[in-house]
């Protein structure tokens, strides 16, 4: 399969590949065989992942099949010529695993100064959508979390579990946004586990976060939805007087299962997570970024445009998003929410408007924007739309995203 087929031709192929009718898939997902081909023929845009997901599983391929998922890193200065292969093989380094199995390390263990530090340099990287960069740091990272892990003792071993825990978050994390989703799933459970030897709550709960966008990235919504309710009720117990960073991972964790739910198309539980998340951001009092969350009153209208998008409330989405200033936070989520708003004006055929918007992020996060699929979807569809050759904003774009 190539970047350049928009999704709805991607469903095509694979039906013919499953040897299915217009009229039996379209029964599969409650859907009019008069729908299912213009879908197939870009008439009608798939832009929900609800949607999407049970096209997924009635063709009983992955959703990032349907999305053309993972797409190439570009190597840069910042990736070197050793971007996500050489992640792979730091996950899949059974030593790492097993212990048991490896030589006792020598010498001194990494010092935690130094290990914090590095830390904390992968996820600004994320924050700020480097990702080739982020990608090149891990394989080291890993390593060092790893040995540390195994090396200290005492509360020391606490905290080396601890950074290795958001080691694993980080790698999770960068890995979803490339598209390595099933990488990022690893990553996120191997974090869940060393999470749980730190015996720090406020790591644990990130790394309850990180699990269920995983879970949301494979299409598994009403599991992340049952994840969330799992772990809120874990972390209620240390509420009542919770500090900062673990308001903002609490916050954060029902954010996640908001989208989860929109996705399953699920109102009153999309509606209860925002609300239980606004509270936590009313209790911080301001947008803050503990725990790398960027977590406040600012996030929460974020993805209250965000699951407006997914639940079809386009105009909601559209009248929220376009008041939002997000200029105060990290880039990621400036950005993030700038792909969601060109979506929305893209679908009420505000094209010229979604594009300076789609433009503005790429100056942002050229990369960010290159591996999200709402980007490169809403790319082709303005190429494949248009009368005659394309302007030369969306042509240039479309290059760029490699697209065409």
């Amino acid at each position: 399969m190539t970047e350049n087929l928009t999704i709805g031709e991607r469903v095509a192929w694979y039906r013919r590949r499953r040897g299915l009718s217009q009229e039996v898939l379209a029964g599969l997902v409650g859907r009019t065989t008069d729908w299912l081909s213009k879908a197939e023929n870009n008439r009608i845009e798939l832009d929900r992942l609800s949607v999407i997901t049970a096209l997924a599983d009635a063709l009983d391929v992955s959703l990032g099949d349907l999305l053309a998922e993972p797409t190439l890193m570009e190597w840069s200065s910042d990736s070197g010529h050793r971007t996500v292969p050489a992640l792979r093989e730091a996950l899949m380094d059974y030593r790492q695993l097993t212990p048991l199995l490896g030589s006792r390390p020598e010498g001194e263990p990494p010092a935690l100064p130094e290990l914090r530090a590095n830390v904390a340099e992968v996820f600004d990287a994320y924050q700020g959508s480097r990702y080739g960069f982020a990608t090149r740091r891990l394989p080291f990272l890993l390593a060092d979390a790893s040995i540390a892990a195994r090396m200290y003792s005492g509360r020391e071993r606490e905290e080396a579990h601890a950074l290795l825990a958001l080691t694993y978050q980080g790698a999770a994390m960068v890995l979803g946004k490339v598209g390595e989703m099933e990488l990022a799933w690893i990553a996120a459970d191997r974090g869940l586990a060393a999470a749980q030897q730190s015996g720090r709550s406020v790591v644990t709960g990130s790394l309850f976060r990180s699990v269920t966008h995983c879970l949301l990235s494979t299409g598994r919504f009403p599991a992340a939805v049952q994840l969330v309710n799992d772990a809120a009720g874990v972390m209620q117990e240390e509420l009542g007087d919770a500090s900062a960073q673990y308001l903002s991972v609490y916050g954060m964790l029902f954010l996640a299962g908001a989208m989860a739910a929109a996705r399953a198309e699920d109102r009153v539980t999309t509606r209860t997570f925002l609300q239980e998340a606004d509270e936590a951001a009313r209790r911080l009092g301001a947008d803050a970024n503990h725990m790398w969350t960027a977590f406040g009153p600012t996030n929460v209208a974020i993805h209250r445009v965000a699951t407006a998008g997914e639940l079809g409330d386009i105009q909601v989405a559209i009248d929220l998003g376009l008041r939002i200033d997000t200029h105060a936070l990290p880039v990621e989520r400036r950005v993030r929410h700038s792909i969601e708003v060109a979506r929305a004006l893209s679908a009420w055929n505000r094209t010229d408007e979604a594009l300076a918007k789609l433009l503005e992020a790429e100056r942002d996060a050229p990369e960010q924007v290159r591996h999200h699929y709402v980007s490169r979807e809403l790319v082709i569809g303005w190429v494949r739309g248009t009368r005659g050759r394309p302007s030369q904003s969306v042509a240039g774009l479309a290059r760029r995203l490699r697209v065409v």
